[in-house]
């Protein structure tokens, strides 16, 4: 059975840092593509960064500097670094799987095109 699980998430404080992971059950993440998406409370779920297979990665603007995204192929897994947390940084946190690049064109209902195995989130809650 294909599952992802996430892991990492907590309460930080602003300017704090979390590191969240993405892991593959039964599915290999070094020949995926890996998005990393949020949803915040009463707000649509958005893109927030993404790693092809072959290497590439992308952030949202407003993450930019700040978040890392990474693989561990060793221990199939793709990480999220956050530091210089803020509190609109407050979300739910899921990882998503898939094949065809990471465009973040959103399909509705809080998906995303190319991706088609979705975690069920981690929360990241970011206050002092």
């Amino acid at each position: 059975q294909v599952h992802l699980v996430e892991s990492g998430g907590g309460l930080a404080q602003p300017g704090g840092s979390l590191r969240l992971s993405c892991a593959g059950v039964g599915l290999s993440l070094e020949t995926s593509d890996i998005g990393w998406f949020r949803q915040a409370p009463g707000k649509e779920r958005e893109g927030v960064s993404c790693i092809t297979s072959d290497g590439p990665t992308y952030y949202k603007d407003s993450v930019k500097g700040r978040f890392t995204i990474s693989r561990d192929n060793v221990k199939n897994r793709v990480d999220l670094q956050m530091n210089s947390l803020k509190p609109e940084d407050t979300a739910v946190y899921y990882c998503a799987a898939g094949y065809q690049g990471c465009s973040f064109r959103p399909l509705g209902n809080g998906y995303y095109a190319g991706m088609e195995d979705w975690g069920k989130g981690t929360l990241v809650t970011v206050s002092s």
